[in-house]
């Protein structure tokens, strides 16, 4: 079965760095769309990123942009969020996630499959 399994999140301070990696596998990675999103406690998850198959387009959410990179390498089944100049407010559980039909890559409902998370939090 697919299985998309998130790693590298942690404790950071503000101003650091963190890459999240997820590495996927059941599926053909090359296929699928991937995009990672993120969520706190009693808030809608929230889109991060998204990047396309040939990772030629990427996608950011307005607060991302300019901090956060998506990648992907399709040789490894993994994409990868490199996140720069956190803030406390990016503290949350990162999930990644794939889908392969057109659709929009904003909203979670377009994304067939989903990973546990991982924990972010960022201090002052």
């Amino acid at each position: 079965q697919v299985q998309l399994v998130e790693s590298g999140g942690g404790l950071v301070q503000a101003g650091g760095s963190l890459t999240l990696s997820c590495a996927a596998s059941g599926l053909t990675f090359s296929n699928y769309f991937m995009g990672w999103f993120r969520q706190t406690p009693g808030k809608e998850r929230e889109f991060v990123a998204a990047i396309l198959r040939s990772a030629g387009s990427t996608y950011y959410g307005d607060s991302m942009k300019g901090r956060f990179t998506i990648s992907r390498d399709n040789a490894k089944n993994t994409v990868y969020l490199q996140m720069n100049s956190l803030k406390p407010e990016d503290t949350a559980v990162y999930y990644c996630a794939a889908f392969n039909k057109p659709s929009s890559v904003y909203i979670r409902e377009s994304y067939d499959y989903w990973g546990q998370g991982t924990q972010v939090t960022v201090s002052t």
